[in-house]
């Protein structure tokens, strides 16, 4: 199959998928990843559903991963932080996500190397999604972005950051502004499809929970187990690519070498090697890569990857809690972290720095960080979006807000052409 009748498959089977109440879509965008099941797969309806607020929710996820044993997607939200913490979100929350959401879908198709494999559902199903009809794009007026805050209140809350990191209350914090539009009618697939197309990247997803959609163009992983190991990649330092080769290729070895990145990237190194501890065998801890540059079309990110072996008397679920949320969009030490975020941030994460993907039959499993994400409640007509970065002693205000704007261009400019 060419590469084009392969992306034309693709889009059918997402726009096939999107005609059930509940759909799953996760792509790799043909990144290169040792630890990757699959290129893209498509979980399509639900035959069964966990849905369930703060407070007894990885206990739940655990009993419903034991009942059934079987495939299944599903979203950690980024306030299940206050399950196991005296920790609050009290911000509006416009989008009204679940905090957990699990279901086990009706049709699953997986697609490596060009190969379509149906794990559930019948013989017919690639012959239904080959012939589907891609619906016409409907035209929607323009949207009108608000930002949350102005730079001048932007800088004013990293002054204030600062000085906790001055007094020694944290060394970092990832600390996150929203933009959004009321009334925003949108075609949720066709933008994500955009998105996608603008900016690929390897850990990229459509989830649809009723009328509650999440478009996400993340670039990075929370954690994943493969056998008894389990992997976290978080990124930390960021740079703005440039068209020109040779300048393009300086930007990436500076990054390389930049003390300051490299600074914020190993305190969160540290606080995933101390989260994982908690899960794993004792002295299986260890940092893989340390301070790897990796380039996407927008950005080039400086990543690094910590492993261990899940200890024997632990069940993966336990795993997932000890180390979420994820140390790369907290801060350190964590839960002080996390109660500055809720102090000085005006919008309630919601979704946003949580995670979403798959648990397999065989306990393995995959989720990405949610970032560079759009969120969209389609019966209120709220669309937002969220972009940070850490906040260290070192950290340039201006810089930092012009980091944030780097991080929101793909997202404004595919709402915006």
């Amino acid at each position: 199959m060419s590469h084009l009748e392969l992306s034309l498959l693709k889009s059918k089977a997402l726009h096939w998928a999107n005609t059930f109440e509940i759909c799953c879509c996760l792509d790799s965008n043909n990144y290169a990843d040792p630890y990757g099941k699959f290129d893209f797969i498509i979980a399509a309806g639900a035959t069964e559903v966990l849905s369930k607020e703060t407070g007894g929710a990885f206990e739940a996820l655990q009993a419903f991963y034991e009942q059934h044993k079987t495939w299944m997607f599903g979203l950690f939200s980024y306030d299940l932080k206050n399950e196991d913490e005296q920790l609050q979100s009290n911000h509006p929350d416009f989008h009204q996500f679940p905090d957990l959401f699990f279901f086990v879908p009706q049709y699953l198709i997986a697609w490596k190397d060009g190969q379509a494999q149906v794990i559930f559902g019948d013989d017919q199903l690639l012959e239904t999604i080959s012939s589907f009809e891609i619906p016409e794009v409907k035209t929607y007026p323009a949207l009108a972005i608000q930002a949350s805050m102005n730079k001048d209140s932007y800088l004013e809350k990293i002054k204030q950051l600062h000085q906790h990191i001055s007094r020694g209350d944290i060394y970092e914090v990832t600390y996150c502004q929203e933009f959004f539009a009321e009334n925003a009618e949108i075609d949720p697939l066709y933008v994500f499809e955009q998105l996608n197309a603008l900016s690929p990247t390897p850990f990229a997803g459509y989830f649809k929970i009723y009328d509650q959609y999440i478009l996400s163009a993340s670039p990075e992983r929370f954690l994943c187990k493969r056998a008894s190991k389990l992997i976290s990649q978080p990124i930390k330092g960021t740079a703005k690519r440039s068209q020109e080769a040779n300048t393009d290729e300086q930007i990436k070895q500076a990054l390389s070498e930049n003390i300051k990145e490299q600074a914020e990237n190993v305190m969160i190194v540290d606080l995933v090697r101390n989260d994982l501890t908690k899960s794993a065998l004792k002295g299986s801890v260890k940092v893989e890569e340390l301070f790897g540059i990796y380039t996407f079309p927008q950005v080039h990110q400086m990543i690094s990857t910590i492993s261990c072996e899940l200890a024997p008397d632990l069940h993966f679920v336990e795993a997932i809690r000890n180390t979420f949320p994820m140390g790369s969009m907290t801060g350190a030490p964590k839960i002080r972290a996390m109660q500055l975020i809720e102090k000085y941030e005006l919008s309630k994460r919601g979704s946003y720095s949580g995670s979403f993907g798959y648990i397999s039959p065989n306990a393995e499993f995959d989720f990405n960080v949610i970032i560079r994400s759009i969120f969209y409640q389609e019966s209120s007509k709220h669309l937002s979006f969220q972009v940070g970065g850490a906040i260290t002693y070192a950290a340039d205000a201006h810089d930092e807000y012009e980091e944030c704007l780097l991080k929101a261009s793909a997202i404004i400019q595919t709402l915006t052409p």
